[in-house]
């Protein structure tokens, strides 16, 4: 058996706009992008360091300085993958050995995992946090996209809810709201269900994660459908917030990858929880990756491409929003204009 190897490279991704949410502002998203080879094959994959859980791509990268596989074999998933690794450096690790096999094995990721392609959801297209003129600009950009996630949580109840009914009197399809942990508890019922007039398909983290007792109050005060992110990690995270939300939003730089991913999807489904499959501001990479996964979601949020102004890969396309994921072996990324 040869030596497994891996090497990572800083990824710095211009955004189209912005973006912007009720803790955070960014103009570039970095990211990592994670090469792995073993016997003459060769798997991409992406780590997205989340700031605020105090990762970030120079962790990512010393961390792979330093670290020996424990296996020199690709498909001792169970061992390489071990929990001691950082989540956002066990992702893109994760998605590369799976790209690795996959391709090893001549099939799409998709069917690895048994799924069908035709069952992609339609993502929603974020916007970021904005002055009403220019949230109603990038809603005129989204075209006839049919499902947009606006991020609130940040200034004055009055101000949020205007901008929503704003939205709603341009925009007639599905809305969703994220508000980033913006709210305290009585606060988020307030504006929740200020907003109940708008049509509002579900609200992610209204309040700051920690507390799933006041989520449970939050969801029983309120008929907009709560949906936890901050609060849900991993699988291990559920137990606590059973009864408490309607569905959670399932990230591969959380659970630390896709394994960690379909952990938490099954789950979630024991538990009788609608799962979205989301993502962070990334690359095609991580993005195509969490695709190949959602066909076993309710809700995707799979839209880093569209945020991007320049992203060096292409994988995972649009129909009007629908997920066309790559039929071709692996994840089926490549670098554009190849």
């Amino acid at each position: 058996m040869g030596k497994l190897s891996i090497a990572v490279t800083p990824l710095d991704l211009p955004l189209v706009h912005p973006f912007k949410i009720a803790r955070s502002e960014e103009l570039v998203a970095s990211t990592a992008v994670v090469h792995v080879e073993a016997n003459g094959r060769s798997g991409i994959g992406e780590a997205t360091p989340i700031g605020r859980y105090g990762e970030s791509v120079d962790s990512v990268v010393a961390f792979f300085d330093r670290y020996q596989p424990i296996s020199s074999d690709p498909y001792d998933l169970e061992t390489l993958l071990d929990d001691a690794i950082p989540p956002a450096a066990r992702a893109g690790f994760d998605i590369a050995l799976h790209d690795l096999i996959a391709t090893d094995l001549g099939k799409p990721l998709y069917a690895l995992f048994g799924l069908d392609p035709q069952r992609t959801p339609v993502t929603s297209f974020t916007i970021g946090i904005a002055t009403p003129d220019e949230t109603l600009a990038k809603v005129a950009e989204t075209g006839d996209h049919p499902i947009l996630k606006l991020k609130i949580g940040a200034g004055s109840a009055d101000d949020q809810v205007e901008i929503v009914r704003l939205v709603r009197g341009r925009f007639p399809g599905t809305l969703r709201l994220d508000a980033n942990e913006g709210w305290e508890p009585e606060t988020a019922v307030t504006i929740l269900r200020r907003l109940q007039p708008f049509d509002i398909e579900c609200c992610e983290q209204p309040i700051a994660a920690g507390n799933p007792q006041a989520l449970k109050t939050i969801r029983e005060r309120t008929s907009i459908p709560i949906v936890a992110d901050e609060d849900a990690h991993t699988a291990r995270d559920l137990p606590a917030l059973y009864g408490c939300v309607d569905g959670v939003n399932i990230k591969l730089a959380k659970t630390g990858g896709l394994r960690g991913a379909l952990a938490m999807i099954h789950t979630a489904r024991a538990m009788r929880m609608r799962v979205m499959i989301g993502c962070m501001v990334e690359s095609a990479i991580a993005a195509t990756a969490a695709a190949h996964l959602s066909p076993l979601a309710d809700w995707a949020d799979i839209d880093g491409p569209f945020l991007t102004a320049s992203d060096p890969y292409s994988g995972v396309t649009y129909d009007r929003g629908k997920l066309v994921l790559p039929d071709s072996p692996g994840l089926g990324v490549r670098e554009t204009g190849t």
